[in-house]
């Protein structure tokens, strides 16, 4: 008998959304990487296989300051995104969660995002 862990079940549930969505030079995909300690988020044309807009926590010039920890830091990088994907000429997204729960990091950051001004 074999064990499902909480990573397989993650992988197996983003590779059943990534079945049903796809990053088009219309909308794009704005695709959120979790990690225990950092949030990334990138904006993906699929058809050409290219990284148009990208935010991370990991940036050295993100201020945290005067944000509620992580969740704060994801607001924080989805209007980084946002602001960079605007400057690419890009105003709407579809949102690629990862296989994570609408919950948390990940919806703080697609708040953020829409702050932004970009349409999930």
């Amino acid at each position: 008998m074999t064990r499902t862990t909480r990573r397989d079940a993650r992988a197996r549930r983003h590779h059943r959304l990534r079945r049903r969505i796809a990053g088009t030079p219309e909308r794009p995909r704005l695709a959120v990487f979790r990690s225990n300690a950092h949030i990334s988020a990138q904006v993906i044309d699929d058809t050409r296989g290219h990284t148009l807009a990208a935010a991370s926590t990991l940036e050295t010039d993100l201020d945290p300051s005067g944000e509620d920890g992580k969740t704060g830091q994801a607001t924080l990088v989805g209007r980084r995104v946002a602001e960079r994907a605007q400057q690419a000429g890009i105003d709407r997204v579809v949102l690629d969660r990862g296989g994570n729960a609408y919950h948390g990091r990940v919806r703080a950051l697609a708040d953020g995002a829409r702050e932004g001004g970009l349409e999930l």
